[in-house]
């Protein structure tokens, strides 16, 4: 369909509204003529003959006699090849790195539809992030959805950095890795700082940017995370190359969607967001996975911060509900330097148990895991009895855990945004820090493993 429409019959923010539209499809393109340049717009509703209309590079200069309306009848596509990686895009998937166009016969929808479940493997293989708490407590796994959940000033930019410039697969083939970073709604540093990290650490040339700056549209938003997926799959079922996403910060995508359902005049539901966020959110993680007919993986780690710390605030909430745990960082630990701030029991990995141990990373990984979990758990309970009588009054077995979680929050949580540890390190970081504990406190180890793994060291 090509028609040109002379006449808008109402503007509302990024959004305009045309009437009389009878043959327009859902999400079709459309181009907004202005004596001053032409602008692209994506029609995101249609009722009683009335299109409204997404432009992406807003409507400001827009009026209602001064633009010609085309309608093209082709979805949003973005054209890929393998050349992605090393570049950096916008929100609309076009080149901002200055290397000129990318030239590809393949120009993708970036409208796909999630996995379909019967299509998907179960997922196994681990990703090493080289962050010691994350590899050992909540490993992630090749084709999961792991958020992490942030607050406002905590440290997740550069928790996303570290992650970035640091993950890679398990056998260490780099070939077949990838990592797309998506950026949405950052400040100029913030992209600059993600940018220089990753060409400081040599993880560039495997990396592809879509980057969404805070002063860009509101409506170039929610097509950000639809490029960059589009990219993914490409990447990953096309290219076969295993692929992490890592999304930062799906808080502003989700206040863009509000904002937008707002200038649509619809109902509101939760604190003023849409209805369907919750549909509209796992359309975005549902496309990450593994593939039974395919070699390549996409694994989504979506940032976002928790307004006001809330995780029972509907973003953080409908995040839990469809992604596959989570990751969850601490204000007291920020507060105390311990970096990153990882929060460890909140923090959950529901895919782990089986991507670690035999034939996957080490057999001792699972009693580990439990073991640290178990005696971190005591250390937080002794905290708050040593409050009470003081810590000159607890028992031996009390004060060392106190010594084990001081040491535990010393050198296991703060390794530091720039440091990285495979897992076989981290894991023998593990059995060291438990030393610290008599045999009796072992309760969540067999005596086999005791005698293999436990060395305790008898304070003097």
């Amino acid at each position: 369909m090509n028609r040109d429409y002379l006449k808008i019959d109402k503007i509302e923010g990024p959004l305009i509204f045309i009437k009389g539209i009878r043959e327009a499809r859902f999400g079709d393109l459309v181009e907004v003529r202005l004596a001053t340049g032409n602008r692209l717009g994506k029609i995101i509703k249609l009722e009683n003959e009335m299109a409204i209309i997404q432009v992406f590079e807003g409507t400001s200069g827009i009026g209602t006699y001064n633009a010609t309306v085309r309608f093209i009848g082709e979805p949003m596509t973005i054209r890929l090849s393998k050349n992605i990686l090393g570049r950096t895009f916008n929100g609309l998937g076009k080149p901002i790195d200055g290397g000129g166009e990318i030239y590809s016969p393949h120009e993708v929808d970036v409208n796909s539809a999630p996995i379909n479940p019967i299509a998907r493997q179960y997922p196994r293989d681990m990703i090493e992030t080289g962050i010691s708490s994350i590899d050992t407590l909540m490993t992630l796994i090749r084709g999961q959805k792991l958020p992490i959940f942030s607050g406002n000033g905590l440290p997740h930019k550069e928790l996303a950095a570290q992650i970035v410039s640091q993950a890679r697969l398990l056998n260490d083939s780099k070939d077949d890795f990838a990592v797309c970073f998506v950026a949405i709604g950052v400040t100029k540093d913030e992209g600059g700082y993600f940018i220089d990290r990753l060409v400081e650490s040599g993880a560039m040339g495997h990396s592809v940017l879509f980057i969404n700056y805070a002063d860009d549209p509101i409506a170039e938003r929610l097509s950000t995370p639809r490029c960059a997926l589009a990219a993914a799959e490409y990447l990953a079922f096309e290219e076969n190359m295993h692929v992490l996403v890592v999304m930062t910060d799906v808080t502003n995508y989700c206040e863009a969607l509000r904002e937008i359902s707002s200038a649509k005049e619809e109902v509101p539901s939760r604190k003023g967001y849409p209805g369907y966020l919750y549909s509209d959110l796992a359309l975005l993680y549902e496309r990450a996975g593994v593939l039974k007919a395919h070699h390549g993986s996409i694994t989504f780690l979506p940032i976002l911060t928790m307004p006001n710390d809330d995780i029972t605030h509907p973003i953080p909430d409908l995040t839990g509900y469809i992604t596959e745990g989570q990751i969850v960082l601490s204000r007291e630990l920020s507060n105390r330097d311990f970096l990153p701030p990882v929060n460890v029991l909140p923090s959950l990995s529901r895919l782990m148990k089986d991507g670690i141990g035999v034939g996957y990373t080490r057999e001792d990984h699972p009693a580990l895991f439990n073991q640290l979990f178990s005696s971190y758990s005591k250390v937080l309970e002794v905290r708050s009895l040593a409050q009470i009588i003081g810590e000159s009054d607890l028992s031996p077995l009390d004060q060392a855990y106190m010594a084990f979680g001081r040491l535990f929050e010393d050198q296991f949580i703060a390794q530091g945004f720039n440091t990285r540890r495979s897992i076989i390190e981290s894991l023998n970081l593990g059995w060291t820090l438990l030393s610290k504990l008599p045999p009796e406190a072992m309760d969540r180890l067999d005596d086999e493993m005791i005698r293999r793994y436990h060395r305790y060291v008898k304070p003097a």
